[in-house]
């Protein structure tokens, strides 16, 4: 299937103990499939607190997304890890699912590869897995620059494309000038999808989707007809939302917005708390401000 659009990167719901509440997951799934209408969902993200998912939970959890979506939309699955052992430790576990493709950051600790290596995790890796891969370009300081996502789309065989994740639009513009022709180009500058969608990606996998799936619909489809004052008028509804979100404990803050809206999310996995009761009511009064429904 392919992957445009409107792609939620799911929380991963927590119990009160930590594990993973499959059936909270499952109830997301269809809510995001079924009833918003999404185009695709990706598990095990950031914002799915991915990092701190075993190979066997990431499994369950991509698993069972596929299993519930059952073709209506595409799953990417997340894979966060420290190296290239470690990327395809986690890229074999998921060969036998119906992925569409793997979203992989470079490495996250404090040392960055050099370019040539950095080419070289993901060429090892898109060659032995199963299903395509697209680089999660997220990580300040490992960050692969527009020339290295082209070289890399370009030149490896399997690496389908890029979610481009910092905050400054220059960058995916000139990932979108340079190299829309060599693959996907996905837009993850929460703040800044109106602008992202009208330089032309091809969709979005940002956590503002996750919290507010339907605004995200409307905005994409707005800049898909060419409505720039009703897509002007929905960002400047969003807008509010992801700055109510935005900061360090973005996860748990995403998981707030659900639960204010009936999607129940669970905890976040410890060390980081859940929100404090400041930030539960600015997310609350974003969400209203946007006209959701919220409940207390």
């Amino acid at each position: 299937m392919k992957i445009q659009g409107i792609v939620p990167p799911m929380a991963t719901p927590f119990k009160e103990d930590e594990t993973v509440d499959e059936a909270a997951l499952r109830a997301e799934v269809e809510y995001l499939i079924g009833s918003a209408g999404v185009h695709g969902l990706a598990v095990g993200g950031s914002t799915g607190e991915g990092h701190t998912l075993t190979t066997d939970e990431l499994r369950r959890l991509v698993g069972s997304a596929v299993e519930v979506a059952a073709g209506r939309a595409p799953v990417i699955a997340g894979i966060i890890v420290d190296s290239t052992r470690q990327a395809l430790e986690k890229a074999r576990a998921l060969a036998d699912l119906d992925v569409a493709a793997l979203q992989v950051t470079p490495v996250h600790y404090l040392f960055r590869p050099s370019d040539e290596s950095m080419f070289e995790h993901f060429a090892l890796l898109a060659e032995a897995a199963a299903q395509p891969v697209m680089v999660y370009n997220v990580v300040p300081w490992s960050y692969c620059s527009p020339v290295l996502l082209d070289k890399m789309m370009r030149e490896i065989p399997g690496l389908i494309g890029v979610k481009q994740s910092a905050g400054d639009l220059k960058l995916l513009a000139d990932l979108l000038h340079n190299s829309a022709d060599a693959g996907l180009i996905m837009s993850a500058v929460d703040a800044l999808l109106y602008p992202s969608f009208a330089l032309g990606a091809h969709g979005a996998i940002a956590a503002i989707l996750t919290a507010a799936p339907e605004l995200c619909l409307t905005l994409w489809d707005q800049v898909q007809a060419g409505d720039q004052t009703g897509a002007l008028a929905t960002h400047l509804k969003l807008l509010p939302i992801w700055n109510a979100i935005m900061d360090d404990n973005l996860p748990a803050n995403v998981k707030t917005a659900l639960a204010l809206q009936g999607r129940p999310a669970g905890v976040p996995r410890r060390p980081m708390p859940a929100s404090s009761a400041e930030r539960r009511a600015a997310i609350k009064a974003a969400l209203q401000a946007a006209g959701m429904p919220v409940r207390d």
